[in-house]
């Protein structure tokens, strides 16, 4: 897909607007991702892929938690 190329699409009854499938593959858009929609004054609508998901816990920085030790945690703990 070019750049400056458009392509029509229609709001279903329900307000749904389905992204062509070059628009997606262009912009990598997966199911999952976020999307922001914005307008101008003219009426411009621009769309902004915010979050891309790769993995359930991409959202989380890492947390170091040291030395760990199963069998030792499940002594002092137990097991579930």
């Amino acid at each position: 897909m070019a750049t400056g190329h458009s392509v029509k699409t229609e709001v279903g009854s329900d307000g749904v607007v389905t992204l062509p499938s070059p628009l997606r593959d262009r912009l990598g858009i997966e199911p999952g991702d976020v999307l922001r929609w914005s307008a101008d004054e003219s009426g411009t609508v621009s769309l902004e892929v915010v979050q891309q998901r790769e993995g359930v816990f991409d959202d989380f920085e890492p947390v170091d938690a040291g030395e760990t030790d199963a069998v030792e945690v499940e002594r002092e703990f137990g097991s579930e």
